[in-house]
This record gives C-alpha cells, sequence and structure tokens, in this order.
C-alpha cells in the first residue's frame, strides 16, 4: 500500500477511535454524572466555598471529578471519597443510581437526617462509611439488604434506637464501628453469625447492654474488640468467652463495671493468649479484684493499661511480662492513701527489657530518686509521664535514656537542681511545677526541630533567654511562667512560626516586645503579665496576629495610646491591658471586635492537640495523643482566678489602672456578648451611656475611680445578670434606680458620689417619706463568697449561648479523656479496612 494512503487510513481510523471513545464517556457517565450532580445540588459547605469545583455539568468526564473513581474499562463509578469534605446536608435518593457503586466514604462531614433507607438498594457496597457526622434517628433495617459489605462505620453520629438484628445477616463483614453514638437496647446475639468479623467496635454506643456474650465464641476471626462503656456487670463468665477467640489481640473494657464480676480463681493471661493489647480502665478495680490477672504469665502482652482504677500498690509479677512495651497505670486513686516508692517499681520493670512508654502519673508516689532509676532504661525510652506525685531528687539526666521524638512529663513534683541535659531529639517536655533553678541554656541541645510542647512555668528559673529558638520550627506551645527569667526576649523567638500560645507571665523580662513576633502568625494566647516590658503596644498585634482570642499584657510598663489596629481581632475574647501607663481615649472601634458582638462558639480554641508516631519495622505505627488546654489568671471581681477549659466561654475588657481619659464610646455598648467591663482607675468622664443594658449578658461592670458625672442609667435596672457593680468614686447624682440587682450590693460600692441617693445607701432622695432607708443584707457583698455567681451562671443556665457552649465544650472534654491514651495499633486497623 501506498504509505501515503497508509498514514491517511491510519489517521482516519485514530479519529474515529477517538471520537468513539469520548461518545462512549459521555455514554457511560451520562446517568451517573447527573446523578452526581444531583447529589451535589441538595449539599452546602460548611463554610460557604465550594469544595466540590470540578463537579461541572459542562464537564462530561464525571471520572475526572474530584473524589470520584471509575472502572478503567466500564467507565462506570465504583468509588465515591468525600470523606472530610466540610459537606452540610441530607444525601440524595439520586446515588441510588450508581448501580455499580463499590465503596461510599462519606466522613468527616455534616451530613444530617436520618440515613435513608434507600442505602438498602445499593447492593453492589463493599465498605460503607458515614462516620462522623450529625445523622439522628434509627439505623434502617434496609442495611441489612448489602450483602456484599465488608466494612461498616456509623461511628460519631446521634443515631438512636436498638441495633437491628438484621446486621447479623452481613455475613461477610470484617469491620463494623457503631461506637459514640446513642443507641439502647441489647448488642444482637445475631452477631454471632458475622464469622468473617476481624473488628468490632461498640464502645459508648449509649445505653447499650449485653445479655448474654456466647456470641463472641463464634467470631473466630475477631483480632480487635472495643466494648468500652458497655456493662459486664452480670457477665461472670466473659473471661472465658474471651479466651475462647483465637486470634483476638486487642480487647479494651474500659468503663465496663468489672469491679461487680466475681472471677475466676484462673490467671486471666496465660502462655496461649493471643492478646497483645489490654485496656480495662476505669473499672474502680482493687488488689483484691485483680487477682484473676496476675501472676501474667504471657509473652506476647506488649500494652496494658489498667489506668483510672483503685489500685492500692504497684502490680506484682510484672517482670513475667517479657514482652511488655508500654505500662499505663496512671490515676489510681487508692495509691494515694498507702505510699508507693518508686524504687520499689524498678526491681518490677527493671526487666522489661523491651518496654518504651511508661505512665504512673498522678498516684501519691512518695519517694527520692537516685540515679540508678534513670542508668535502668536500655536508651529506648519514647514516652515517660511521672507528673503528679511527690517525687524529690536531684535534676535527672534526661539525654541519654530516650529515644527519637520522646515525651517527657515530669511535672508537679518536687525535683530540684538545675537543668543541664536534655534530649537533642525530645519532642515534648513538660517539666512545670517543680524546684529546678539556674539558667535554661539546655535548650540550645535540643537541635533536631522536633520539639512541639515545652512547659518550664513554676519554678526558679533565672538569667536570660537563650538566643537559639530558630530550632524549634514545630513548638507550638511555650510556657516559661511564674520563673525569675529576665532580659530582653531574643529575636529568634520570631521563628517559632508554629507557635499557638506563648506564656512569659510572672517574670522580670523587659525592653520591648521584639518586632519579630509577628512572624508568629499562628498565635491564638499571648499572656505576657507581670512583667516589666515597656515601650508602645505594638501595632503589629492586630496587624499580623489575626488570630489570637486571648491577649493579656497586665501589670508591665506599655505607654501611648491603645492602638486601632487591635480592633482588627475579630477573634478577641479577652483583652486585658490593666495597670499599665496608657493615655488617651478608648477606640470606639472596640465593637468590630466580632466574638464580643456575635455569640460565637469555637470549641478547640484554646485546646492545642499534638501528636507523636512512631514506627517500627515490622510496619506497626503507634500514635500518640494529647492535649494542652490554655489556662490563665484573670483579675475577676476583685480577685485573682485561674481559668482553664472554661476560659474560652470567658468574654471580656480589662482596661482599668491606666490614664485613660475622654468618654465611653457609645459603641461598646454594642458587645452584646461581653461578660465583664473593667474601666476602674482612669480619668474618663462624661456619663455612663444610657442604652448600657444592651450589654445583657454582663456579670461585671467595673466603672469606679473616674470622672463619671450624670446619674445612674434606669436602663440598668434591667440588667438580671449582673452580679459585681462598682461605681465608687465618681461624680455621679440622682437616685439609684430600683431593681433587685441594684439595692443587692453594699452601699460601699456607691462611695465617693456625694450626690447619689436611694436605698442600698442611706441618703434619701427629695421627696422620699421620712423613713430609714432599708439597709440591705450584706451576705457576701456580691462577691460570691458563698456561691460563686459566675460558676452558678454557668451551670444554672442563665444565658442559653454560655450553657450550650458549656455542655458542648464539657462533653468534648469528655470525649478526649476517653480517648487521650494510645489508640494501639491503628495502623493495622486502618491497613484491614483499606481507610488510609
Amino acid at each position: 500500500m501506498n504509505p501515503c494512503v497508509f498514514i491517511i487510513f491510519s489517521l482516519l481510523y485514530l479519529h474515529l477511535e477517538l471520537s468513539f471513545a469520548n461518545q462512549l464517556v459521555i455514554n457511560k457517565c451520562s446517568n451517573e454524572r447527573d446523578a452526581l450532580l444531583h447529589f451535589k445540588s441538595h449539599l452546602q459547605d460548611s463554610n460557604d466555598s465550594d469544595h466540590l469545583p470540578t463537579w461541572r455539568a459542562d464537564k462530561h468526564d464525571c471520572c475526572t471529578w474530584e473524589g470520584v473513581t471509575c472502572n478503567n474499562q466500564t467507565g462506570r463509578v465504583t468509588k465515591l471519597n468525600l470523606s472530610g469534605y466540610n459537606l452540610e446536608g441530607e444525601i440524595s435518593h439520586s446515588l441510588a443510581n450508581l448501580s455499580y457503586l463499590n465503596n461510599l466514604y462519606l466522613s468527616g462531614n455534616s451530613f444530617n437526617g436520618t440515613i435513608p433507607t434507600f442505602i438498602g438498594s445499593m447492593t453492589q457496597l463493599r465498605y460503607l462509611d458515614l462516620s462522623d457526622n450529625d445523622f439522628e434517628g434509627i439505623i434502617p433495617r434496609s442495611v441489612s439488604s448489602l450483602t456484599k459489605l465488608r466494612a461498616l462505620r456509623l461511628n460519631l453520629n446521634n443515631l438512636n434506637g436498638t441495633i437491628p438484628r438484621s446486621i447479623g445477616l452481613l455475613t461477610e463483614l470484617r469491620y463494623l464501628d457503631l461506637s459514640y453514638n446513642s443507641l439502647y437496647g441489647t448488642i444482637p446475639p445475631e452477631f454471632g453469625n458475622l464469622t468473617n468479623l476481624e473488628i468490632l467496635v461498640v464502645s459508648y454506643a449509649g445505653r447499650c447492654r449485653v445479655e448474654n456474650l456466647d456470641w463472641l465464641s463464634h467470631l473466630f476471626h475477631m483480632e480487635i474488640l472495643y466494648m468500652d462503656g458497655i456493662s459486664l456487670a452480670s457477665q461472670n463468665h466473659w473471661v472465658n468467652v474471651v479466651l475462647s477467640i483465637p486470634k483476638l489481640f486487642t480487647l479494651s473494657l474500659k468503663e465496663c463495671e468489672l469491679s461487680k464480676v466475681m472471677y475466676p480463681y484462673s490467671s486471666f493471661l496465660n502462655s496461649s493468649s493471643s492478646l497483645i493489647s489490654l485496656v480495662l480502665g476505669n473499672n474502680n478495680l482493687t488488689s483484691s479484684m485483680y487477682h484473676w490477672m496476675f501472676p501474667l504469665t504471657s509473652n506476647k502482652l506488649q500494652y496494658l493499661c489498667l489506668s483510672d482504677n483503685m489500685l492500692d500498690g504497684i502490680p506484682k509479677y510484672l517482670g513475667n511480662l517479657s514482652s511488655l512495651e508500654n505500662l499505663i497505670l496512671d490515676n489510681n486513686s487508692a495509691m494515694i492513701e498507702f505510699p508507693v516508692f518508686l524504687n520499689n517499681l524498678s526491681d518490677e520493670i527493671r526487666t522489661l527489657k523491651n518496654l518504651f512508654y511508661l505512665d504512673i502519673s498522678n498516684n501519691g508516689i512518695l519517694d527520692t530518686v537516685h540515679q540508678d532509676f534513670w542508668d535502668m532504661w536500655p536508651s529506648q525510652l519514647r514516652y515517660l509521664n511521672l507528673s503528679s506525685n511527690s517525687i524529690s531528687g536531684k535534676a535527672p539526666d534526661l539525654s541519654s535514656a530516650f529515644d527519637n521524638n520522646s515525651v517527657i512529663d515530669l511535672s508537679s513534683n518536687n525535683f530540684y537542681g538545675p537543668i543541664s541535659n536534655v534530649s537533642s531529639t525530645v519532642a515534648s517536655l513538660n517539666l512545670s511545677r517543680n524546684k529546678f533553678y539556674g539558667g535554661i541554656s539546655f535548650l540550645c541541645q535540643i537541635v533536631h526541630g522536633n520539639l512541639s510542647f515545652l512547659d518550664l512555668s513554676h519554678n526558679f528559673l533565672s538569667g536570660q533567654l537563650p538566643d537559639c529558638f530558630w530550632h524549634f520550627k514545630e513548638l507550638k506551645v511555650l510556657n516559661l511562667g511564674h520563673n525569675n527569667l529576665s532580659g530582653r526576649l531574643p529575636p529568634s523567638i520570631g521563628s517559632l512560626i508554629q507557635l499557638e500560645a506563648l506564656y512569659l507571665y510572672e517574670n522580670n523580662f523587659s525592653g520591648e516586645l521584639p518586632f519579630s513576633i509577628k512572624n508568629c502568625t499562628s498565635l491564638t494566647s499571648l499572656i505576657l503579665w507581670d512583667n516589666k516590658f515597656s515601650g508602645n503596644v505594638p501595632v503589629w498585634i492586630g496587624e499580623n496576629l489575626s488570630g489570637l482570642y486571648v491577649l493579656i499584657l497586665r501589670s508591665n510598663n506599655f505607654f501611648g495610646t491603645i492602638p486601632l489596629q487591635l480592633c482588627r481581632l475579630a477573634d478577641l475574647q479577652i483583652l486585658d491591658l490593666s495597670i499599665n501607663n496608657l493615655h488617651g481615649s478608648i477606640p470606639s472601634c472596640l465593637n468590630n471586635l466580632t466574638s464580643m458582638v456575635q455569640e460565637r462558639f469555637l470549641p478547640t480554641q484554646n485546646v492545642h492537640p499534638y501528636i507523636f508516631m512512631w514506627f517500627y519495622s515490622d510496619g506497626i505505627r503507634i500514635s500518640f495523643k494529647d492535649k494542652y488546654v490554655d489556662n490563665a489568671i484573670i483579675e475577676w471581681q476583685g480577685d485573682e482566678r485561674e481559668f482553664s477549659s472554661n476560659l474560652r466561654l470567658l468574654k471580656m475588657i480589662d482596661l482599668s489602672s491606666n490614664n485613660l481619659t475622654g468618654q465611653i464610646p457609645y459603641e461598646i455598648t454594642n458587645l452584646y456578648e461581653l461578660v465583664s467591663l473593667n474601666l476602674s482607675n482612669n480619668a474618663l468622664l462624661g456619663e455612663i451611656p444610657w442604652n448600657i443594658d444592651q450589654m445583657k449578658k454582663l456579670l461585671t461592670l467595673d466603672l469606679s475611680r473616674n470622672n463619671f458625672s450624670g446619674g445612674i442609667p434606669s436602663s440598668m435596672s434591667g440588667m438580671t445578670f449582673l452580679n459585681h457593680l462598682d461605681v465608687s468614686y465618681n461624680s455621679l447624682s440622682g437616685r439609684i434606680p430600683s431593681s433587685t440587682q441594684l439595692q443587692s450590693f453594699p452601699p460601699s460600692r456607691y462611695d465617693g458620689n456625694a450626690e447619689l441617693c436611694g436605698p442600698p445607701l442611706t441618703k434619701k432622695c427629695l421627696g422620699d417619706e421620712e423613713s430609714q432607708a432599708t439597709s440591705v443584707n450584706d451576705k457576701s457583698e456580691g462577691d460570691g463568697e458563698d456561691i460563686d455567681e459566675f460558676w452558678g451562671w454557668f451551670y444554672i443556665g442563665g444565658v442559653t449561648g454560655f450553657v450550650t457552649g458549656f455542655w458542648i465544650a464539657c462533653s468534648a472534654l469528655l470525649l478526649n479523656r476517653r480517648g487521650r491514651h494510645f489508640f494501639f495499633f491503628t495502623f493495622m486497623i486502618a491497613s484491614k479496612i483499606g481507610f488510609m
């Protein structure tokens, strides 16, 4: 054939092939594209941005859309993965048109409503993940039609009702997770039909119970079982049932009321046990109750957690656990009543050559440790927590016993002496609340950039800060408060680009704040009170540190005016510039502090989580999760009080004890969410704003020792939550408005206003009948000496927003407490279900 003719025919054939292929894609994806677009139309992005920008009608090949995977041969959609896309809304029925869908991952969103019953028609599904959403209602029984399902995750929702017995029909299931819901009733014995099940998680699924555990003995392939929060008080034979599961290597039974079970006298663990991880925390176990577990003879056990019990001594025979790597005995309250000696523990753990994680915190241990305690470690410790005991001894050498990325917590003990050596690869170091002294030049030894948390507060450390902070690119929390440190802050502190919280309070630091701190744009808390810092309040705080929610510069030597740039801090909830040398007027733009105007609740705002992961040659990944909660000493109603987990609920402005002049700007009354306002000890003048009652959530208002004139606004009689008012030593006049609140304060709160009259003052107003003014009982003088009104306000429920926020915060903290230790063998769990 003529070469030219061959080329022409080849090009023509290629053109036809491409045209046919394009048409095939359009034809094969047309119905599914419409279904996906219809699904998207029922959703909205939780932050008002389009998280599915590639899902467009003009893009015919839906196989190229984000989160969509198709079969290479057929072009049909087989996988939809929208996990963590921050989507809101209900699941559209159009998903049922994806008839070839095998994998549906929608976790980590805000899908709401009920789980649709049509889900049962998607019979090709093998993996269904609806976890971590806002689904409510019951688990539809139609789920039992998904007979090919291998993984079903419905955890972290608001599901209620009973667990359908029909789930027992899903005989192909390998992984089932129903944890953290509001289910009730019996865990169905039909679960025993799930003979292929490898992972079962029903922890804190609600008010679920078990009537009989015999069904567990049928799960021959079970490897991981989490039943935390499920009462086993009536299951005397649960040990035998568990031992009948031949492949079980991870068992977690926290808060299962095991102290109410009559245990067999035979040893729970023996050489034939396959268990690698055992968690029995928070079961009120005492020494007389855990005899069934000892002597431990298993040579496979690597993780043992007996925390939050009532053990009155360190368990004996630990040395028999030759493979033990993780030992967690924290918060055993009975140990506080029976002194425990750390050196006795040394004899037990000295033979544990593989130990790398030890937590014996908060156990009332009373002992002096010597160097041999530290010398016995085989230089592989990754986690050591001795905190909240009464351990004393010289500052140990923390450089040799620790492996890479180590976590060291010796806080709240009686260690003393200078700190000289620390591990160069430490990731978290907490030596706070001890008696350490000397300088902190040892920080320059930490050169590998892994440090993410450093707390040296409440010691006797002195000297200047070393200029080597450029090493700490990962540092999130730096707390050096309550020491004797002095001098100027080094410029390298501006290298802490990941820093979220900086605490330098109660030291002797001086000079201006380094300009380089403006580079710390991740800061949310800047607490510098009680130092000798000087200069103007930097404008770059408002320009660059836009994420601040706490700014405390109290008790320093700052001068000049309050910079208008601070009004740009939309998330600011605590502004304390008191006891400085500031002058000028109060900025009227303070009403731009959005968090003080709008009801906003950011539950993680003052929580700084940090995660450490350790990898092993056999592919196992161990992760440790913890958090640091902001705390601050706040001047509250005349007293200093410490706020911590409730700090994010506080919204306050304190500009007291400065040289401020002018009037209170009327715009300040737009701060509807403000809880405390303190403008005392200034030179302010004019009248109290007549519409101050708009600040309905005010608990504390202190305007004392100024030059205010005129009357107390009558509208203040409607400020029913006000429990601390001080307007003394001004030039106010007229009658004190009548209300339950205003007459309940002691007369001293109105002293120094010669023209004020009416109760609770004895001075009668013009026209009053001649009768002695009723004296109001001082009781707690409004200060809350008998009952803390601030706490009462949160618990009793005066304001819906704060009450809701409080309980959400408490729930979040409880949830976190349950999971604050290892999520052991998370790598193996993830790899089994393909959710990496």
